[in-house]
């Protein structure tokens, strides 16, 4: 009775085709969890923001003093201010890696799930700038400044574009208030477009890592969502572990300063998980320069799908390339170190080689698939 009401009413058959029945591969490792793990810390953000947005004043003259109320006077407010600061983080951690399993393994070829993958990243990036910018500390109020100044290298329109999105001629109160809303709605879109990206994933069928035919397949339930429980429980604990015992590490300390604009803080930086982007950002001279390669850092990984065209499904095959991806990954976490060090000799040179790199790496990537296609095939 149970089996056929799960799988005869129109609402429930949708979950259980998507959570129960699912037919999956069966060769998928561990490194296929990160998605479900993905969509959990998405609805705990969008929960701890949500109770976080009840205590908070988007006005720039007590923003600053409401973090301190909700910190020391709100019931368990300490917690959820860690828990959504440092839930960021452990986001932007788990979406680093998805996406790494996806290079690694070639996810690059279901085009509409990677497309819709990067469409997510860029939205989320959006999203935890404009979450950055609210505590309205001296990092938060500076990076403010920097970041969305940086739109007046748009050739006739940037100037008009930042006084509009400044709500003025300089980072103020309306700029507070505009960033809190668009914090508050965005998670919202990031959340469409999840299902955008699991209605696409479940249109064709997840890979797998060897890039064998679908035909061998399990059910989800209880193969994998077994092994997406035990995913979960490990990731909560070094969570918690970081929010009850460390819960500032990922934290600025000029952050707990009020933001006053007369005084620059000496190192202008965003949160860890933008630090790459920002590398490669002031490693360019030019502004506008500097612009453009900051955003093709990320809308690169839209062109991938056309630039690693390869005979095998998966990279697994790909010796050379499988090698190549971990010097990408250490160059990745170089960018980042980078990001946090001044801008001075010898850091500002490292930027620069490691930036050229970091593209470099793309055209690697294509010349060794070409390569091995044509030797061995």
């Amino acid at each position: 009775m149970l089996l056929s009401f799960r799988k005869s009413n129109n609402i429930v058959s949708i979950i259980n085709g998507s959570l129960i029945d699912l037919p999956s591969p069966s060769s998928l490792s561990y490194f296929w969890n990160f998605g479900s793990l993905l969509g959990i810390f998405l609805f705990s953000q969008i929960l701890s923001g949500l109770f976080l947005s009840f205590h908070f004043s988007g006005d720039a003259s007590i923003s600053f003093y409401s973090i301190i109320y909700m910190t020391r006077d709100v019931n368990y407010g300490w917690l959820l201010r860690v828990l959504h600061a440092n839930g960021a983080s452990m986001f932007f951690l788990l979406m680093y890696i998805h996406i790494g399993r996806g290079l690694y393994y070639g996810s690059y070829r279901n085009l509409k799930v990677w497309l819709s993958g990067v469409t997510l990243l860029l939205l989320s990036m959006a999203t935890a700038f404009l979450g950055y910018v609210l505590p309205w500390g001296q990092m938060s109020f500076w990076a403010a400044t920097v970041i969305t100044n940086l739109l007046s290298a748009i050739p006739y329109i940037g100037t008009v574009l930042v006084e509009w999105i400044w709500g003025g001629f300089a980072v103020g109160n309306p700029t507070l208030i505009r960033f809190f809303a668009f914090h508050f709605v965005l998670p919202f879109i990031v959340l469409f477009m999840v299902l955008l990206h699991l209605l696409f994933l479940h249109e064709l069928g997840s890979g797998n890592p060897l890039g064998l035919s679908g035909n061998d397949k399990l059910v989800f339930h209880p193969y994998y969502s077994v092994s997406d429980i035990y995913g979960l429980v490990m990731f909560f604990l070094g969570f918690m572990l970081v929010c009850l015992l460390f819960p500032y590490i990922f934290m600025d300390v000029e952050n707990f300063i009020q933001s006053n604009p007369l005084i620059t803080p000496t190192h202008i930086q965003p949160e860890w998980y933008f630090l790459f982007a920002y590398t490669i950002l002031r490693s360019v001279p030019s502004k506008i320069g500097g612009v453009v390669a900051l955003m093709m850092s990320v809308i690169v990984l839209y062109f991938l799908p056309l630039i690693l065209v390869h005979r095998f499904k998966s990279s697994f095959f790909y010796i050379v390339l499988k090698n190549l991806f971990w010097v990408f990954v250490v160059n990745w976490i170089l960018l980042t170190w980078i990001g946090a060090c001044e801008v001075e000799v010898p850091y500002s040179n490292l930027g620069v080689i490691f930036s050229l790199v970091y593209f470099i790496m793309y055209m690697g990537f294509w010349m060794v698939v070409e390569m091995q296609d044509l030797i061995f095939l």
